[in-house]
């Protein structure tokens, strides 16, 4: 079989980060936080990383990556943009790219293995890359049996504004039986709230398990996601913000039988950025694993 593929998400433009948070720096010797990703998961034996980004900033990745993964791990890049759409559906007026389920459709001609794909700007650590590759490598390339990592919400949160983050519902088998995108989820008064479609703000567990955008599949997502992108686009191609993401097609794949979804767990540390304030706290939690020997001084 062979060895699983990385995908990542990395087409996003970080408006509330306030820059391309996909390249920003958070150690002494400029590492990006997906050069920590891209490292575990060569280590966990994945044998190509897949970058989804937006054509106008080819340059800037490929100077930062190219000749630092030489050798180490195959390359792709693939581009998502408003107008990779079908002709029929293409309006002028968009300007905000099509969500995290979209991007994902442009790899499918270049994913022919079992993958995982993940946020440019989530650390996700080294254990979590081990459990999702080992399961990769178990799994059937023509199943519909598919895995994400779960995380419990507290641990997820921003300290300086919402964030989004899905909602699962998991049966005692420890398989996801629904999952929902929240959109915005911060904490209100020393309690998380999450925003309704209302726009009211109600309580949410804070040891809820949630969807990271770190998932596992086949290839057989791609047919599956691809009529349902087509759906989504017939009621709202003339929707300037409307967004199609990944968990709402795990969601659909879930509740209608199609396939099964297992939730990993692991124990390692997430961190992340989503606004300009958390990037300190990332730094100096970096410096520690640096410190204690979970990473080298020089990945590269």
């Amino acid at each position: 079989m062979s060895k699983p593929t990385l995908v990542i998400l990395a087409a996003g433009v970080g408006s509330r980060y306030g820059g391309l948070k996909q390249l920003d720096t958070f150690s002494e010797q400029g590492d990006t936080i997906l050069d920590f990703s891209i490292y575990d998961a060569i280590q966990a034996g994945f044998g190509k990383v897949v970058f989804i980004i937006r054509k106008s900033i080819e340059a800037d990745f490929r100077s930062f990556f190219d000749e630092k993964l030489k050798g180490k791990i195959e390359v792709e890049y693939v581009f998502q943009e408003t107008d990779k759409i079908p002709d029929k559906f293409k309006d002028n007026n968009r300007e905000k790219p099509w969500g995290t389920g979209h991007a994902l459709l442009m790899t499918k001609d270049v994913v022919k293995e079992n993958f995982a794909v993940i946020n440019a700007d989530d650390f996700y650590g080294q254990e979590a890359f081990k459990v999702m590759a080992d399961t990769l490598n178990k799994t059937d390339i023509n199943s519909s049996q598919f895995n994400m990592m779960g995380y419990v919400l507290k641990n997820t949160i921003s300290d300086f504004g919402f964030v989004s983050r899905g909602e699962c519902k998991v049966d005692e088998k420890g398989f996801l039986i629904g999952l929902t995108e929240r959109t915005h989820i911060e904490k209100v008064d020393g309690e998380l709230k999450f925003k309704n479609d209302e726009g009211v703000m109600v309580p949410i567990s804070e040891e809820t398990t949630v969807a990271m955008n770190f998932f596992g599949f086949t290839p057989k997502y791609f047919e599956l996601s691809n009529s349902l992108f087509e759906e989504f686009l017939e009621v709202n191609y003339k929707e300037p913000k409307a967004e199609f993401y990944i968990p709402s097609v795990v969601n659909h794949i879930i509740v209608n039988k199609i396939g099964s979804m297992e939730v990993l767990k692991s124990d390692a540390r997430w961190f992340g950025v989503t606004y300009k304030e958390d990037k300190d706290y990332v730094t100096s939690e970096i410096q520690k694993l640096k410190d204690n020997g979970t990473y080298p001084t020089n990945l590269w």
